[in-house]
């Protein structure tokens, strides 16, 4: 474990101090669990562009894609339970 300095304002330090007091814990943990969240955040975040960049250069690629009506009703008979079968991706006339 290292060691990092940060400097906050006093009116921020009095804020987590405030935080940590009343959700029952110390202002370190509570300042370790925040990082802790932004940073898995952060991770999902970089995560879900990464899936969204790869899916959209298969569609480039392809050319290929599920119309949003053929998807949505498809999702929503899955929500309710209903066997379906998922859409298969196509060529798109313009």
């Amino acid at each position: 474990m290292s060691t990092t300095t940060i400097r906050l304002p006093d009116d921020l330090k009095a804020r987590i101090a405030a935080a940590a007091k009343h959700s029952g814990t110390t202002a370190h943990g509570f300042i370790l669990e925040a990082i802790a969240e932004k940073t898995e955040q952060a991770e999902c975040r970089a995560n879900f562009d990464a899936v969204a960049e790869g899916r959209y250069a298969s569609i480039v690629a392809t050319g290929k894609t599920i119309p949003w009506q053929e998807m949505r009703g498809y999702l929503e008979a899955r929500v309710a339970g209903k066997a379906t079968k998922r859409p298969v991706a196509r060529k798109l006339a313009r």
